[in-house]
């Protein structure tokens, strides 16, 4: 038998201590691979054992759990999840709208941060029991304008969760399309009251042109038999328009019925120091039950406005805003503007106000009216009128005329010195844009706001709408 045939009597040597050899260090990480695996199962099984205690603790899925809803803000409207089981919830609200929001919820007496466009905030409302809670945005005049929905929580071991809202839910499509067509047959549709009425002054011994305004809250008829609480100068919304001549001494007599103290500032229009209306730096404030008297000379041109400034988040969206021109309409007579002439002899039609409104308990509104409601403009075939924009609201309107191009001769009551045509004026809070259009076209032409939702829902057209009917040359 050979040496190498013979069985070894030697104890092999253990293996090195530390094997830095491609083997070795396989082996380590496959040790502890093992190792991790065997606690992350044990870890799970831990995680689920809890899970599972919290569900036993709590009456399982159907009841007790935590619900997470996605709300979304918009103008004017509160949409998305609306529906949980009784239990602890949150809301994940996005502000999807053009303009600030909140949410708040008023039995609970809570509400989120403000948050501007495409913001997002995190509502916690605890533990909640089954019933109805009210939403909506509490900046003022978003609730009024439709920023309202019902948060619906319901029993937890019998709760199912709501569909998502969609307004045509139920509805055929001729269904849907005869709710539009019937809404838009509705217009013209009669009211009671008329804004915009010119006030006639009385001439003092001294030729002040002298006006008398009263303030306070009435019932007004904004759409067919839908009447809300509005703040009013002269039992109207837009209040009276006052039109007076440069160098006219005006005396405006102010007599406040509203339920908090107001004042009058002239928009627009200068005026001394202590004649701008606002209190309490110009002046105090007009109590309840108190009068007030207003004096300054019109010395310069305006296409200008009046409203409260005292409270103003209050009264002025609810209707206390209204006209105030000084002098003649500023056109651009003889003037050539993208090759269109403009008459050196021009007479308008017409020339009236359009004060633009989007919230408080007037919501969308011209002139205070919700379509149908809304005044139609009616001119002759080949005449000229005048539109001044006031916008009294809370965001930008996108003003669109169909058919016939708006010449923008001034802004704020300043002539440009290039007006422009445009078929779309967007008119920003406060703003007053002039524009002048010539009816050249017979038929009935839409007018409205270019915000869809201003003007559209589910039920039908509503909100800033009218039509400019053009009828034939005689």
């Amino acid at each position: 038998m050979s040496v190498i045939d013979q069985p070894s009597t030697q104890t092999p040597p253990p293996p090195p201590a530390n094997d830095d050899g491609p083997r070795g260090l396989i082996g380590s990480l496959l040790f502890a691979l093992g190792v991790l695996g065997i606690l992350a199962i044990m870890l799970a099984l831990i995680a689920l054992a809890f899970v599972a205690l919290i569900r036993d603790d709590s009456g399982g899925d159907a009841g007790g759990s935590a619900s997470a809803l996605d709300v979304s803000l918009s103008e004017f409207a509160i949409e998305g999840e609306l529906s949980a089981p009784a239990g602890d919830v949150t809301l994940n609200i996005v502000n999807a709208g053009a303009i600030e929001h909140n949410l708040a919820v008023r039995e609970l007496d809570v509400q989120s941060n403000n948050m501007q466009s495409r913001g997002v905030d995190t509502l916690a409302l605890g533990e909640l029991e089954a019933g109805s809670y009210e939403l909506y945005c509490s900046i003022s005049g978003h609730a009024e304008s439709g920023m309202t929905a019902e948060l619906v929580i319901g029993e937890a071991d019998s709760f199912e969760p709501a569909e998502l809202g969609d307004e045509h839910a139920g509805l055929s499509a001729e269904e849907m399309d005869q709710l539009m067509v019937d809404s838009m047959l509705a217009f013209p549709a009669e009211t009671e009251g008329l804004g915009n009425q010119l006030l006639e002054p009385e001439i003092l011994a001294d030729g002040t042109k002298r006006f008398e305004l009263t303030a306070e809250v009435i019932p007004w008829e904004v759409s067919p038999d839908e009447f809300v609480e509005a703040w009013a100068y002269n039992g109207q919304v837009p209040g009276p328009q006052i039109r007076v001549d440069i160098g006219d001494k005006v005396e405006v007599e102010l007599t406040n019925l509203t339920p908090m103290g107001t004042d009058i500032h002239w928009h627009g229009v200068h005026t001394p120091n202590d004649q701008d209306g606002v209190s309490p730096y110009t002046q105090d404030p007009v109590a309840t039950g108190e009068t007030f008297t207003y004096n300054f000379v019109a010395e310069d041109p305006a296409i200008g406005m009046y409203h409260a400034h005292l409270h103003s988040q209050t009264s002025v969206i609810n209707g206390m805003f209204a006209a105030f021109q000084i002098g003649d309409n500023p056109l651009p007579y003889g003037q050539t503007v993208a090759g269109v002439e403009i008459p050196a002899d021009l007479e308008p039609a017409f020339e009236e106000p359009m004060v633009l409104n989007d919230a408080g308990t007037i919501g969308l509104t011209l002139n205070g009216k919700s379509f149908p409601a809304t005044e139609p403009i009616v001119i002759d075939e080949g005449e000229w009128g005048v539109i001044h924009y006031y916008n009294e609201g809370l965001t930008a309107h996108p003003m669109h005329l169909h058919q016939f191009p708006q010449l923008v001769y001034a802004k704020d009551g300043i002539p440009l010195d290039s007006p422009y045509w445009a078929d779309t004026v967007n008119v920003a809070p406060g703003e007053r844009y002039s524009v002048l259009f010539q009816a050249d076209a017979v038929g009935t032409w839409v007018y409205h706001c270019h915000i869809l939702t201003h003007v559209e829902r589910a039920d039908g057209m509503f909100g800033m709408v009218t039509a400019m009917v053009v009828n034939p040359k005689e």
